[in-house]
């Protein structure tokens, strides 16, 4: 390897060492090393492209940037950018390393390889070569924002480039493409493994089912709205109206449209009227949760001194660190950590034109059943640091998803909030994905282990600018997917005898039920809150 250091330390002008480790399948980069896997020590223009690669970064990349707020698949989309950035820049002094990158690159996948290895490896090639095509819509973009990118803000702009690599990492995770950070390694073998550009140290422990939010689902901040028409609202009660934009999944294009949505929030006008002597007395007994603390299956501590089992990630990097002769950290282990039994529960009722039918067998609506359970929950609202929240919304197509606040977290029963149950009206459509993105927001606010969205309906999602019968399903079910991503579990409750054949698809065989006698719907509900608060 001393012709390799050579060939280092005279590109880069300054003392570089170069050696060979057979334990690592990609290049290892420090700030004066170069590491290469033993499968390159005979194939002398690999290596080649190997040290000029990793020349490119020791120019032109910060070393050891923060990953917070980045995960996983977001650290991989980021370094595959800031890879090619960085040969882009490289190129304009050493123009005839192209042709050795080039051939170097991984093998292009198969047409119908959409897995996140075989995308990567197609975009690195149509960044690196200017005459390769290719047919994916995700592959292209990234082309066209790389080129837009480096012609507005120039190759030298990490931040621009940074930002284009956030945009495509979002695509991926609206097309589902699922990234294991435990078995993914850079597709194109003379590139290193780009831990030179992280700094690892500072990651928060966190469980493995938190997620942050995808950014177009997080509450943008409010903003007052004038309404034509009269939609369905609480009577002449006073409540304030803000509007929220989310996206819409398009199953057919394979796409989620940003802003798709538009989500009209009723507010209550934050009037309280004392609680009326013996209000009490009008509701059923309080819901029974448990007290106690439990340790979860699923959240776990890592980079610990001691637990049940090793830390992957921490153990790769104790392995690197005695390759390179460097102090290992210690704390290498994964336990179990406990967690607060305590939940928020959001109640989400529909009230499109349909609640106004009558109920099978009874001279009462479905509006009216709802108008009970809401008014049977309001009892039960924050008792033991358990909280209950009661939500109705409706559609009158995508511009105009109204959404109000029957009885908010925390609140507890008024003469006010009663009167807001009892007012409140049906009225136009079911469009439930945008109604569960803006129940997801709303969740993510509290701060307990256990959130759950508890839907309540009476038929299939539908809306009068929609025409394909499963365009909505298919939303609502991606719209249950990012809340579940979210740490947030959802549940529908379906007075339909038809209800399997659309509730099953939205939120999972285990994730719903039929409702057949709709008198029993409140005591029902209650059931429901009582169960995915202890689970």
């Amino acid at each position: 390897m001393s012709a390799l250091s050579i060939l280092a330390t005279g590109l880069g002008k300054r003392g570089i060492h170069v050696q060979s480790d057979g334990a690592h399948p990609r290049a290892i980069l420090t700030s004066d090393q170069l590491v290469l896997p033993e499968f390159m020590s005979e194939k002398w223009g690999l290596a080649q492209a190997s040290v000029a690669h990793a020349l490119a970064h020791w120019r032109y990349s910060v070393a050891g940037r923060p990953v917070r707020g980045l995960k996983p698949m977001g650290i991989a989309i980021v370094s595959a950018i800031e890879d090619a950035r960085v040969e882009r820049l490289l190129l304009q002094n050493f123009p005839g390393m192209r042709t050795r990158f080039l051939k170097y690159l991984s093998p292009t996948p198969a047409a119908g390889d959409l897995s996140f290895a075989a995308l990567v490896a197609r975009m690195d090639r149509v960044l690196a070569d200017p005459q390769a095509q290719d047919d994916n819509h995700w592959v292209n973009k990234a082309r066209r924002l790389f080129e837009e990118t480096a012609e507005r803000a120039g190759l030298g702009d990490y931040d621009a480039f940074r930002a284009v690599a956030a945009i495509l990492a979002n695509d991926l995770g609206q097309m589902r493409v699922r990234f294991d950070p435990q078995l993914h390694v850079v597709p194109a073998a003379y590139r290193d493994d780009n831990s030179y550009l992280w700094d690892f140290t500072d990651v928060e422990q966190t469980s493995d089912d938190e997620v942050t939010v995808r950014r177009m689902m997080s509450r943008p901040s409010g903003m007052s709205v004038e309404l034509d028409g009269d939609p369905p609202s609480a009577g002449a009660l006073n409540f304030s109206e803000a509007c929220f934009q989310y996206p819409e999944w398009d199953y057919r294009m394979e796409h989620l449209k940003p802003e798709w949505c538009t989500v009209i929030e009723k507010s209550p006008d934050g009037r309280h009227v004392p609680n009326p002597t013996g209000i009490k007395h009008h509701f059923s007994r309080p819901l029974q949760f448990s007290d106690s603390r439990r340790v979860s299956r699923t959240r776990r501590l890592r980079r610990q001194w001691d637990g049940d089992d090793i830390d992957l990630n921490a153990a790769i990097e104790v392995v690197i660190d005695r390759r390179m002769r460097l102090q290992p950290e210690p704390r290498m282990f994964v336990r179990r950590g406990p967690e607060s039994d305590k939940s928020s529960t959001l109640v989400l009722l529909d009230l499109s034109e349909s609640a106004n039918d009558r109920a099978e067998g009874s001279q009462m609506s479905f509006l009216d059943i709802e108008k009970q359970a809401a008014l049977l929950m309001a009892g039960t609202a924050s008792l033991e640091g358990n909280r209950i929240a009661v939500h109705g919304f409706s559609s009158n197509t995508r511009s105009e998803v109204y959404y109000t606040k029957l009885i908010d977290f925390g609140e507890l029963p008024t003469l006010v909030s009663i009167t807001r149950v009892t007012e409140v009206q049906a009225g136009f459509s079911t469009r439930i994905g945008a109604a569960i993105r803006h129940a997801t927001a709303e969740l993510l606010q509290e701060k307990v282990n256990i959130r759950n969205i508890l839907l309540v309906t009476d038929g299939t999602p539908a809306d009068i600018d929609v025409h394909d019968p499963r365009y909505l399903v298919e939303d609502a079910r991606a719209a249950v997917l990012d809340a579940r991503k979210a740490g947030i579990r959802s549940f529908c409750i379906a007075v339909d005898q038809d209800g399997d054949s659309y509730a099953q698809r939205i939120f999972g065989w285990r994730n719903y039920c039929v409702a057949t006698n709709p008198h029993r719907l409140p005591a029902q509900i209650q059931r429901t809150c009582a169960r995915l608060a202890s689970n």
